[in-house]
């Protein structure tokens, strides 16, 4: 049995353990989690939150090891989810990004989580802002979000962050790809690291005549930082501009527009998960299965066993004075 108050204390104390047991009921789906969220959810809110995305290989664990190190000198906490591919046969994170930051895990200041997507599309594990709330409970100051990087379907990485970096590298036409991408949209700026490589200049280049194309919807222009994260060059121009950022954020009130648009988006989340649990009852896959023969064979379609379920849901819920 689950004592909720006691995980509610343990966690808003900072308890290292509380952490990483309350993320792991979460991700587990245990009946408690739910309860449990919103028991932490008035302590959140306080955190800031930076999404740190961008193509495999393009340095962005260098990059997010390099800003903790410099915000841990600034006498903050940090908290890092690693969203990492799903192993085929745990269902955990594929890589492991405690192994590719060992410069931070033994800080008792920093918290290192790695999440698997578990078939996410977005880029992002669907706990990650879970995952997040429950660092920001329990007092971190700034969350760095890592995403998979893989390319054309992480952009959820703008509805959780605060701050959305796209990390690019010189080679292999990485601005070009990232505007098919639509990377060009969700960034608030642009790291191109490996800036000491050849081609640095021309890609810096090329994602300005993108950047002009495209007029800034808020005010905020999306700037390009050259950086050489192996060695820690340019990572405080990084700082820099996400500290820029978030007083731009507070001053026109784009960060509280960001933060509603998310805590909507949230909301209907969890409405669509909860109808999608009490639509599929044992009733409503049996009519799925008794039409699954008559549309193989083409004697019905599809849509007409998705509208007999549908109706067959919204008479449940009259019978049940739902509606």
């Amino acid at each position: 049995m689950i004592n909720i108050k006691e995980i509610i204390d343990s966690v808003t104390s900072g308890d290292r353990r509380a952490i990483a047991r309350t993320i792991t009921y979460i991700e587990n789906d245990y009946p408690e989690a739910d309860r449990i969220m919103g028991a932490l959810f008035p302590y959140t809110g306080k955190a800031y939150r930076v999404g740190i995305t961008g193509p495999p290989g393009a340095g962005k664990s260098t990059l997010t090891t390099r800003l903790t190190r410099f915000y841990r000198n600034e006498g903050k906490t940090v908290g890092i989810i690693a969203v990492d591919p799903t192993s085929p046969f745990t269902g955990g994170a594929l890589l492991g990004d405690r192994v590719r930051m060992t410069d931070s895990v033994l800080d008792e200041g920093v918290y290192i989580r790695s999440m698997a997507t578990r078939g996410s599309l977005g880029g992002l594990s669907r706990k990650t802002y879970e995952a997040a709330d429950i660092l920001d409970a329990a007092g971190i100051d700034m969350i760095f979000i890592e995403t998979v990087g893989v390319g054309q379907s992480e952009l959820d990485i703008a509805q959780t962050a605060d701050t959305t970096v796209v990390v690019l590298v010189p080679e292999s036409g990485d601005s070009i790809q990232a505007m098919k991408a639509g990377l060009m949209e969700i960034a608030d700026f642009f790291v191109l690291n490996k800036a000491d490589r050849e081609g640095a200049d021309q890609a810096v280049m090329s994602i300005q005549v993108i950047l002009q194309l495209k007029a800034a919807s808020n005010g905020w222009s999306p700037e390009i930082i050259q950086t050489v994260a192996q060695e820690g060059k340019g990572v405080d121009g990084v700082a820099e501009l996400i500290s820029r950022h978030r007083e731009f954020g507070l001053k026109t009130g784009q960060l509280k527009i960001r933060r509603q648009n998310r805590l909507m988006e949230r909301i209907k989340e969890l409405v669509d998960l909860r109808l999608h649990v009490d639509l599929w009852s044992p009733e409503r896959l049996e009519i799925l299965e008794r039409f699954a023969p008559d549309v193989i064979e083409r004697v019905k379609t599809p849509y007409d066993a998705a509208v007999a379920i549908i109706e067959h849901y919204r008479r449940a819920r009259v019978r049940a004075g739902s509606y």
